[in-house]
């Protein structure tokens, strides 16, 4: 199922070198989501170049621009099917993922991966709005990621109330985000980020991609997240 050719002639140009149990676990992976896809819609994407390319080199384009130092933290917030977070662990182990989504099946779809593969993860059944109040969650994590989840506004309130000072938000946008970026801006600062690197770079040949780093400067306010209709009437500006 998986093309390992491929992903790994992909990734090596991102300085990740994948070893044979992590191919295995990702293998183990594309064929479980081929196979739940069929029953329960967690992607368009379900030829094998394809999955290899747009969701698990797409994934693992983060450890090129963004150092995870050994047993990190990292929530991914509206994990969906597992991206980015299940694919970070698949390469590293040794991180502390929580898979965050408020949908139980994709979080079932991903418990029976992780049972597949012999990997440990939280899986949080939550709105990220909601979680991101809960002390056991607020400013815990050293990352956040999110994989095109929300405009870059909206996605930063979600996110950077689960950042501890000192941490990072990592956001997977388009290549064609720069309106998204400059209206974020303002969002970011009132949440107590900065955005600390903005990397435009071709997965393959005419498929760019953009990463956007935010570091947390500084607490969130505790008024922030508020209620998820209220982020998207009245976003940051």
């Amino acid at each position: 199922m998986l093309n390992r050719e491929l992903l790994c002639r992909v990734t090596k140009n991102f300085n990740t070198e994948l070893d044979e149990n992590a191919l295995e676990r990702l293998d183990v992976f594309a064929e479980m989501l081929v196979e739940t896809n069929k029953s329960f819609n967690l992607t368009a994407i379900t030829q094998p170049d394809e999955v290899s390319l747009k969701h698990f080199a797409d994934c693992l384009a983060i450890f090129k621009f963004v150092d995870f130092p050994e047993n990190s933290s990292v929530i991914d917030v509206g994990t969906g099917a597992g991206f980015p977070g299940l694919v970070l662990l698949m390469a590293r182990p040794d991180l502390k993922v929580t898979l965050l989504d408020s949908t139980k099946k994709k979080l079932g779809f991903i418990e029976n991966v992780l049972k597949e593969t012999g990997l440990n993860a939280q899986l949080l059944h939550a709105r990220a709005e909601e979680a991101g109040k809960m002390p056991e969650y607020r400013e815990k994590f050293d990352f956040a990621a999110a994989r095109a989840v929300a405009n870059l506004c909206s996605l930063s309130e979600y996110c950077l109330p689960f950042v501890k000072v000192g941490g990072k938000f990592v956001s997977m946008k388009s290549a064609s985000s720069d309106e998204e970026f400059l209206q974020a801006k303002k969002a970011v600062g009132l949440l107590g980020g900065e955005f600390c690197g903005d990397y435009l770079f071709d997965l393959a040949e005419n498929l760019p991609r953009r990463i956007f780093t935010v570091k947390k400067i500084s607490q969130t306010p505790t008024k922030y997240p508020r209620p998820s209709a209220k982020i998207a009437k009245s976003p940051i500006k």
